[in-house]
């Protein structure tokens, strides 16, 4: 077993030479066939994290794994990147296959593991390295959506040496990239950043500011391999307090448009959801799959992970979200489009909530004639490592559509009630209901 296991290792191991400018060992055994960085968020999953580091670390050469409390992805894949161009211009091959063959492992919740990918897409590599995610966070909707579980497999030797083996049989996908741009007017007296860096999330930190010298906009961007955004008004505010008051929301429905055109947002929605997976707190679907008859007659299709649209689905309040756990069930479906943009207004209130990939913060609103406005748009995309039954589909896979088209949800569909009462009596009171045992009821939101 030990013998198999250092067999396992050899295959994605990688020499320290390819780090730094060390000696040059001669006698370089055969370039492993899936080398791989490891970057971990010791933080997440409370002890866990720090556990799987070490693991990691004496397993493999500790020279491939990286905290990334400890030094950002960006500053690694970019001296990592630069290494392995040198080596190549000296004519190294074994540099060459680990540049070809090179993977990548990401350890931590969804706004680590959307950082990373943001990472990825900016160095605009002709071959991005597939990325591989093992669940440390809370919801764990990526991890999930390729087939890695939402729950974390195990800090142990063992578990490692599992998690390796899946990493060798896995498939490749795309997934798509997006961009998210926010723009607020810069405050006369204090720190020109409405929000201050402490407030933003972890995996927003990466914002930066777009122009030093704007006096009148300060404008933050960040790249992601974003799955979800989440924007919703407080649970504070009057339920008069809709989204379709606290904010215009447009869309651009197909690629190359030049003119926004504005989403037509139900009164009863007090929160917007933009998805790019399968999965929305920890497992359910909030966009289903819609029928034939929908597809036809509102130009909707099931949700694709590399097709370049969002699914923008709206929801009424907490009991409304209760519709996820029932067969089929949805919430109401808005739109799916490449780029979808909110302005948010003085008056309706002084602060929403927002959410990227799991990521929660408080986002303030205008106090004078001002706007604060949220965009996201496609901008390319970056390669994941999959199983083979997991449940993220391609708009280029055969047997995608036919997966979708055998569980597609009925004409009886829940978006067209508008009756809270009816609603309760479905999926409240009602003696059948039943919460599946595969639902984590502590992950709803």
């Amino acid at each position: 077993m030990a013998e198999s296991n250092s067999d396992l290792l050899k295959e994605f191991c990688i020499p320290t030479y390819i780090f730094n400018d060390e000696t040059k060992i001669s006698d370089v055994p055969d370039a492993p066939k899936f080398p791989v960085l490891v970057f971990i968020n010791s933080k997440s999953g409370g002890q866990l994290g720090g556990d799987l580091l070490k693991t990691y670390k004496s397993i493999l050469n500790e020279h491939q794994v990286f905290d990334v409390g400890e030094e950002a992805p960006d500053k690694v894949l970019h001296r990592v990147y630069m290494r392995l161009e040198k080596l190549k211009q000296e004519k190294d091959e074994f540099a060459s296959k680990i540049h070809e063959r090179l993977r990548i492992i990401v350890a931590g919740g969804d706004g680590t593991a959307g950082w990373l990918l943001g990472v990825v897409c900016d160095l605009k590599l002709p071959h991005p390295p597939p990325v591989a995610t093992v669940p440390l966070g809370t919801g764990n909707n990526l991890p999930f959506s390729f087939g890695w579980g939402k729950k974390n497999p195990g800090t142990d030797r063992n578990s490692v040496l599992s998690f390796l083996e899946q990493v060798m049989k896995a498939k490749e996908m795309k997934i798509d990239n997006w961009h998210i741009l926010m723009r607020m007017r810069a405050p006369k007296e204090g720190s020109c950043d409405p929000i201050a860096p402490l407030e933003l999330p972890h995996s927003l930190h990466a914002f930066g500011r777009v122009s030093s010298t704007d006096e009148l906009n300060m404008s933050t961007r960040a790249k992601f391999g974003c799955t979800q955004g989440w924007f919703a008004a407080s649970v504070f505010h009057p339920s008069s307090k809709n989204v379709a008051q606290l904010a215009k929301v447009k869309i651009m429905k197909k690629y190359g448009q030049c003119q926004w055109q504005d989403l037509q947002i139900p009164n009863s929605i007090r929160s917007i959801i933009c998805l790019n997976l399968p999965s929305f707190s920890g497992g359910l679907n909030p966009w289903g799959k819609p029928n034939s008859r929908k597809q036809r007659d509102r130009d909707l299709t099931p949700p694709f992970v590399d097709d370049g649209l969002l699914e923008i689905v709206g929801f009424r309040d907490a009991w409304h979200g209760l519709v996820l756990l029932a067969p089929n069930g949805h919430g109401t479906r808005l739109a799916q489009a490449p780029r979808i943009r909110f302005e948010f207004h003085k008056g309706a209130a002084d602060h929403t909530f927002m959410r990227i990939d799991g990521e929660p913060w408080k986002q303030p609103l205008p106090i004078d004639d001002d706007t604060v406005v949220v965009e996201i748009s496609h901008l390319g995309q970056v390669n994941m490592l999959a199983t083979q039954n997991c449940r993220s589909k391609s708009v280029y896979d055969p047997s995608s559509t036919s997966h979708h088209n055998g569980e597609e949800d009925d004409d009886s569909d829940e978006e067209d009630s508008r009756n809270e009462a009816h609603v309760f009596r479905k999926f409240g009171a009602a003696a059948t209901f039943r919460i599946p045992d595969e639902v984590d009821i502590s992950q709803l939101s």
